[in-house]
């Protein structure tokens, strides 16, 4: 995987994006992004189109950033929307262990 850092302006949200990203969320992200800064790029495929990342992209824009880093996939067509779909839909299906939750947030 090839890291870049690129300006904003040079991508675009996927306007086929089946995840909807509310309020609450975007400033959940937009927190994060302000505390940790960007841990993980964002997936693009070759004409700057973000497959898995659209709610970080529109984050980093609210916070004013002008550059992302982000990871460019050769997926095209229908491989492109399955994996944009199955990126998102993954984690949902994880659940939490909140035994353990709890000890890790008392540590804190």
């Amino acid at each position: 995987m090839k890291l870049q850092t690129i300006a904003i302006t040079e991508l675009s949200l996927d306007p086929s994006n089946v995840r909807k990203h509310s309020r609450r969320n975007l400033d959940a992200i937009k927190a994060s992004l302000r505390k940790f800064g960007q841990q993980k790029p964002i997936v693009v495929d070759a004409k700057g189109i973000v497959l898995a990342g659209n709610g970080t992209l529109t984050a980093a824009q609210e916070l004013g950033w002008t550059e992302i880093e982000i990871t460019r996939t050769e997926l095209e067509g229908v491989a492109a929307t399955a994996f944009a779909i199955a990126d998102n839909r993954t984690a949902e299906l994880a659940e939490w262990d909140e035994d353990g939750l709890s000890a890790v947030l008392k540590s804190l």
